[in-house]
């Protein structure tokens, strides 16, 4: 096999941001924070917006259920009929 031919594949801590969520994994994305991990070692945090945590799949509630569309959000922001 070729050496240095694929990325380093780590242990990482992925945190939600929306909830805080946090999981171990591992992944090849190198990240410039750390976070200290339960078992007492230190390993790359990565922020991610949706997880299992907060995607509506997994929980099975919309964020947005109620909200009006584009035309009817334009025409309440600008009082129109």
């Amino acid at each position: 096999m070729k050496q240095n031919l694929h990325p380093n594949y780590q242990p990482v801590v992925f945190m939600d941001t929306n909830s805080g969520y946090k999981f171990l994994s591992g992944s090849t994305k190198k990240s410039n924070e750390t976070i200290e991990w339960e078992d007492g070692n230190t390993y790359p945090l990565l922020k991610v917006e949706v997880s299992s945590d907060t995607h509506p799949f997994y929980t099975g509630r919309q964020k947005f259920g109620n909200r009006d569309g584009r035309a009817e959000q334009f025409k309440k922001k600008y009082n129109m009929k």
